[in-house]
């Protein structure tokens, strides 16, 4: 049985995790800490997660995951038989991850974990994100999933992507960068999905355990 090696709260935890559910593949969470022990380590050479261990051995790096879920289990899809069709699933999912979370990422120090963020580097983000979400705009269909009618792995990035892109530039910039897309309206019917309901609620109890263990400032 394949192991997924992370914690529920991690956005590329959850889009593994969502792809597994989806193609119906038998998996055991495992928790690990992104905190470069030498047990992380031996499995995620840079002390990344999520990970997957195999009877081959591991994998890290979310989109090389699931791209061999995809491969290894094709009785359930993710992926159109076109090829030219299951590029553009994976243009999505790059521009997303590369172009849009990555660059959001500048703002989760502020947005999440009580620190603060330079004026210039909100600056910088604030400008990046609206051109790259501008862009995006051209690309993504939510027609009604974001790469057509289907449900694509880019539905698995998605999901885990967009609250988080959606919140840190609303709290940090005072701004939703992704508020002339129909995000709410397309992630409300992806909560119509068990598995998605499975993933939200896993991510939910993880939030309130770690906010019951965090500790208080005098």
């Amino acid at each position: 049985m394949i192991k997924l090696g992370g914690f529920a709260l991690s956005n590329y935890y959850n889009k593994v995790k969502l792809a597994l559910l989806e193609k119906d593949i038998p998996f055991e969470e495992v928790l690990y800490w992104a905190d470069r022990s030498p047990a992380l380590l031996e499995r995620s050479p840079l002390g990344k997660i999520p990970f997957i261990e195999t009877e081959q051995g591991t994998l890290c790096e979310s989109q090389v995951i699931v791209d061999y879920l995809e491969q290894q289990f094709p009785q359930v899809p993710l992926l159109p038989a076109d090829p030219f069709a299951a590029a553009k699933v994976r243009e999505l999912i790059v521009f997303l991850e590369l172009h849009l979370e990555l660059v959001a990422r500048e703002l989760y120090f502020e947005a999440f974990f009580g620190g603060s963020v330079s004026d210039s580097i909100k600056a910088r983000t604030h400008k990046l994100l609206t051109r790259n979400v501008k862009a995006f705009t051209r690309m993504a269909k939510f027609g009604p999933y974001l790469a057509g009618a289907e449900f694509t792995m880019a539905d698995c990035a998605a999901l885990a992507h967009f609250p988080l892109i959606a919140m840190a530039s609303k709290k940090v910039l005072g701004e939703d960068v992704l508020a002339d897309l129909p995000v709410r309206e397309y992630l409300a019917m992806l909560a119509e999905r068990p598995h998605v309901q499975r993933v939200n609620a896993d991510r939910k109890a993880a939030q309130a355990r770690a906010a019951e263990n965090k500790p208080k400032l005098d």
